[in-house]
């Protein structure tokens, strides 16, 4: 079937970059608006192509160019003919009505958006300075911090920074508080670190610890 969401699943596995679409309205000024918006909404991963844009019903000339063009069919404050609305339902191709601009916009808009790929932001969750290192049994070595900022979570990444240096990157993978084990401490507390793959700790390094999220993102 050739509508909007096949399309945009074609898109995202790659089998497709561009987003074919017919255009078919009612005054050549909202087709011509329309077009133009659709259009901008072109980015580096899809393309938007619009293949006619013409006044008029949606007709059967309308439906075999959209099936043979993997295109679906905007139709803006017109019908379609009986038999293009029989073609449509035998090719499955996607007729899509609307009266106002702006949601046509914002229904193809939010499509798009959901076939391109998160970003990947940093988010900063806390520091510990280091004043001594511990050998701890079947732990191995941590290092004896004071949280100075935010707050350090177990299992955490991390950056181990000397003299404004990152000299490791990895993971928290034990944290103390006095004896017992914790999954956070906070800004003002002191506890024991333990990092996947470091043990050189050496007073006034600092401990980073941070997190990475996917945040969606949106067509400007």
């Amino acid at each position: 079937k050739i509508t909007l969401d096949q399309i945009g699943k074609n898109i995202k596995s790659g089998a497709v970059k561009d987003l074919n679409v017919v255009i078919k309205g009612d005054v050549d000024g909202s087709i011509e608006a329309l077009s133009d918006s659709l259009m901008s909404l072109s980015n580096d991963e899809v393309n938007v192509k619009i293949l006619l844009k013409s006044t008029g019903l949606v007709n059967q000339n309308d439906i075999s160019l959209a099936s043979a063009s993997n295109a679906f069919i905007v139709a803006f404050n017109v019908s379609s003919t009986v038999n293009a609305r029989k073609m449509s339902k035998s090719l499955g191709v996607d007729i899509r009505h609307y009266s106002i601009i702006y949601e046509a916009i914002d229904e193809i808009k939010l499509a798009l958006e959901g076939l391109l790929e998160p970003d990947t932001i940093e988010e900063s969750l806390g520091s510990a300075d280091v004043k001594d290192k511990f050998k701890i049994p079947k732990i191995g070595i941590i290092a004896g911090c004071s949280v100075s900022k935010g707050k350090v979570i177990r299992n955490s990444l991390l950056r181990v920074v000397r003299d404004g240096e990152v000299i490791y990157e990895g993971k928290l993978t034990s944290l103390k508080r006095f004896k017992e084990d914790v999954n956070e401490v906070k800004n003002g507390l002191e506890c024991g670190i333990g990092v996947q793959g470091f043990y050189d700790f050496v007073e006034k390094d600092i401990i980073e610890v941070y997190a990475l999220k996917t945040v969606k993102r949106t067509l400007s």
